[in-house]
């Protein structure tokens, strides 16, 4: 009797990338000391600090977005945010 095995070959993706980052010596062992307290790995520590990073960003990016249009419906007479939604949905 002869049985005959068909397999499929599945990639695998890694679902981590390792990277290596280099902070002075007293940045590293304040680092490790905030993981401890937090009860984090560094890994799970620097993930965290990267999202509030990347909001943070994202914040600033949108305040100052904000402040371009107000600066623009100002020279365009519109003082309140009312004005400038009437204005947007006619436009629509």
């Amino acid at each position: 009797m002869v049985i005959i095995c068909i397999t499929k070959e599945v990639k695998l993706k890694r679902r981590r990338k390792i990277i290596t980052i280099s902070l002075p010596p007293e940045i590293a062992m304040e680092y490790e000391k905030l993981a401890k307290k937090e009860a984090k790995n560094k890994s799970q520590l620097f993930r965290e600090m990267f999202q509030v990073y990347k909001r943070q960003i994202l914040e600033k990016e949108f305040f100052e977005l904000q402040k371009y249009g107000a600066s623009l419906a100002r020279k365009k007479g519109f003082l309140t945010e009312e004005e400038v939604e009437k204005i947007v949905f006619e436009e629509r």
